[in-house]
């Protein structure tokens, strides 16, 4: 595998930047929608409550998860996702030639669900694909406010999502000549999102990223192929759009990077271990933390984690379901840590949740005090296990 000599420098500085301060305990971004917030969320759609209202109760709600978060003991914090309807629609939605409309969805079925489930929206590539003035940005700043010692993560979806998704639609509509033409676009739009949270403060940016994990699952790579997607290189060519996107992010700024399978509404999508991608993902792509699923035999064992080089780079295992309720043992947990350790040295690893609580505002099937006895679970098996 071939790595520019240039990226693969700037990628070792900032894995020892990230490896002087890891974290051992983290949450992947999301958090379940409070009462009061889709009560107030209801009310706006009804018309009876006002947009300045509706962001007042939310920007009063994102304090008080803030204030949580710490207060469990986490020391990377997020604002939940708690102004989205989705983890990915709102971001790639406020991008120029990328529109959300209001009209329902409906979301393939899989081995976890039927068919029927629905998003009340649709994305769709309109116009060419580039950055701009986007809330996201505005909306960080207010997380930071409140983060105080805490570092301050913001997640957006992976660039290769709306590729994956939606790029042979926009061929399709003749807005783009080919797929090449569409990656080379979000790369540069990307890099505009890098450079405005940078400059807004942002020290800890996380790509949320479903493709890497759907390219593992052998079912989900037939589809995409038969659909015209998929090809070989098509992995690294993400990895290429992923590193030009990061490459002038600020000294210290660290790069996550989630995997998911799915999870709306608990339910899953596709299944297979990393090994597919696992190289790649860790010698390929210049990003120092890593969030991996590890809470079902859907992701396979640790031995992907052979690939993980030396050095600053962070292995995040999701151990801790999110997808329900029931707390996991400290005993399985620490005995799974074990495990991954034969693979990856143990500095180099971390726990988590293996995915957000609520990829949409719907939430999972858990309730938030199981959320929050989860998250300490996380901070109190960390600490035990590596005394930080």
């Amino acid at each position: 595998m071939v790595v520019d000599p240039k990226q693969q420098r700037h990628g070792q500085r900032d894995q020892e930047t990230a490896g002087e301060s890891r974290i051992r305990a983290e949450h992947v971004g999301s958090l379940l929608r409070p009462a009061e917030l889709r009560q107030a969320r209801e009310r706006y759609d009804a018309g009876s409550l006002s947009a300045g209202d509706l962001r007042s109760i939310e920007d009063r709600e994102i304090a008080r998860a803030v204030a949580m978060q710490r207060e469990v003991g986490l020391r990377s914090v997020t604002d939940g996702e708690l102004r989205r309807l989705y983890w990915h629609f709102d971001f790639l939605g406020g991008l120029a030639g990328v529109r959300m409309s209001r009209e329902q969805a409906a979301i393939p079925g899989s081995a976890a669900r039927t068919a029927g489930f629905v998003h009340r929206h649709r994305l769709a590539i309109v116009g060419p694909i580039a950055w701009q003035r986007h809330q996201f940005v505005d909306d960080f700043r207010l997380l930071a406010e409140h983060a105080g010692d805490a570092i301050a993560r913001q997640t957006i979806p992976s660039p290769s999502f709306l590729h994956f998704r939606f790029g042979s639609q926009a061929v399709a509509a003749g807005i783009y000549g080919d797929l090449e033409a569409v990656a080379a676009d979000l790369a540069r739009a990307y890099a505009g999102a890098v450079r405005d949270f940078g400059a807004a403060g942002c020290r800890y940016l996380q790509f949320d990223d479903t493709t890497f994990a759907m390219m593992c699952d052998s079912k989900q790579v037939e589809q995409a192929t038969t659909a015209g997607i998929y090809r070989p290189e098509l992995p690294r060519r993400y990895a290429d759009v992923i590193n030009t996107a990061i490459a002038d992010r600020p000294a210290g700024m660290r790069i996550g990077i989630h995997l998911c399978r799915g999870n709306f509404r608990s339910t899953w999508v596709a299944s297979g271990g990393y090994e597919p991608v696992a190289d790649l993902l860790f010698n390929a792509i210049n990003a120092d933390v890593y969030f991996l699923e590890y809470d079902s035999d859907r992701a396979g064992g640790f031995e992907p984690l052979r690939f993980l080089p030396p050095g600053g780079k962070t292995v995040v295992l999701g151990i801790v379901t999110s997808k329900n309720g029931t707390l996991e043992s400290k005993d399985l947990i620490k005995r799974r840590i074990e495990e991954a350790a034969r693979y990856a040295p143990l500095e180099q690893l971390a726990l988590s949740p293996q995915c957000g609580f609520a990829s949409s505002e719907e939430g999972n099937t858990l309730t938030e005090d199981q959320q929050w006895a989860k998250l300490r679970l996380c901070v109190e098996v960390a600490r035990e296990v590596w005394g930080d």
